[in-house]
């Protein structure tokens, strides 16, 4: 039985402390009321506004907003006064908000239970129509994911973003929404390699092959995850696709990204990885020739355009005609394969049995 938000008692894992964006230069807060706090947690007015307005001043954040007092610190901290939702940016967030300078702007942190955290990670990452078990297999990974970069991150100001250089998050999620029983259900759940966390990678669709985390990322403590060939069939509009880039653009997107040939005349694949994605691509121009690595290639010319590295490409004319498979990095989970396995009647952790081979199954204390 789910119980509803507001009225649940507090759930295993910790709090983790989410940014939701940086740099801006003013940020607006409504749904309260809520109680407007400094760092500690103690009051800064007693005031219990239902919408404030923040923005740098001579170091500090300034609340505007309210009726008579002036409020400036350091760092604000909102807290719904009823443990209500806050609302920033047309969506729901639960916990508390923390409002700091950021630069020349302001940086806006969401802390909350990490639980509470993995129904906005879920429904983001997700959605709410998968089956059962292949939301239950995601909440598990997330929570993987997100509890190694909490520790990663423990000194800083927060431990993850909320985006897709991390994992995307929607905020609160209403307490009829199937994401609650599958994070309830899973709750305190993780994957374990080699006895630790690590970062549970997961992706939309592999295009037929999982890809080795240490072919993908360059930092050391990549588990070494044996590759999958994915043998559940794939509904994703992204399973196989095709691009014509013109020349003159990717030109540009390559400078833009500090890398120079003058106009580009030839592309060239020069070494697969195991699972057949482009591992190193030479970059010939009227101006020389410079090789780089598949994954820095598709991050120049951006992730969304370009959306796997399982790509075949040959230059015609003016064109660049990549025809490819699969969406993401393709380490780890496969989203759209997982929604096949699912709706077969495997469950979550057969699901993630497929994808992490060597991962253990434990729980976060």
């Amino acid at each position: 039985m789910l119980v509803c938000l507001g009225a649940r008692p507090a759930l295993a894992g910790g709090d983790i402390r989410v940014a939701l964006v940086d740099g801006v230069r003013a940020v607006e807060l409504g749904g309260g009321p809520f109680a407007i706090q400094d760092a500690a947690g103690q009051p800064l007015t007693t005031e219990q506004p239902t919408w404030i307005r923040l923005v740098p001043v001579n170091g500090n954040v300034e609340v505007r907003g309210l009726r008579a007092d002036s409020v400036t610190a350091g760092t604000i901290r909102v807290v719904g006064a009823n443990g209500g939702a806050m609302r920033f940016n047309g969506r729901d967030y639960p916990g508390a908000i923390d409002v700091l300078r950021a630069g020349d702007g302001l940086l806006v942190i969401n802390e909350l239970p990490l639980e509470d955290y993995l129904m906005g990670a879920v429904k983001a990452e997700a959605g709410e129509r998968m089956p059962p078990e292949m939301l239950k297999a995601q909440a598990v990974v997330a929570r993987t994911y997100a509890a190694f970069h909490r520790r990663l991150n423990a000194g800083k100001p927060y431990q993850i973003v909320a985006a897709t250089v991390h994992q995307q998050y929607a905020g609160q999620v209403g307490a009829d929404s199937p994401i609650w029983a599958a994070v309830k259900e899973t709750e305190g759940q993780v994957l374990l390699w080699e006895g630790d966390l690590f970062p549970a990678f997961y992706h939309t669709d592999s295009g037929g092959y999982t890809e080795d985390p240490r072919a993908v990322f360059a930092a050391s403590n990549m588990p070494a995850l044996r590759p999958v060939r994915v043998e559940f069939p794939s509904e994703s509009p992204h399973r196989v696709w095709a691009l014509d880039l013109p020349l003159a653009d990717l030109t540009a997107l390559l400078r833009k990204g500090g890398v120079s040939v003058g106009r580009i005349v030839a592309l060239e694949v020069l070494e697969r990885s195991v699972s057949l994605r482009a591992a190193r691509i030479a970059v010939r121009g009227t101006s020389g020739t410079t090789v780089l690595r598949g994954n820095d290639f598709r991050r120049l010319v951006g992730y969304d355009t370009l959306k796997s590295t399982l790509f075949a490409v040959a230059v015609d004319g003016a064109h660049a005609r990549f025809s490819g498979r699969g969406y993401g990095h393709g380490v780890g989970m496969d989203q759209a394969a997982a929604r096949t396995m699912a709706q077969l009647g495997y469950s979550a952790r057969q699901i993630l049995e497929y994808y992490y081979p060597g991962a253990v199954f434990s729980t976060l204390p």
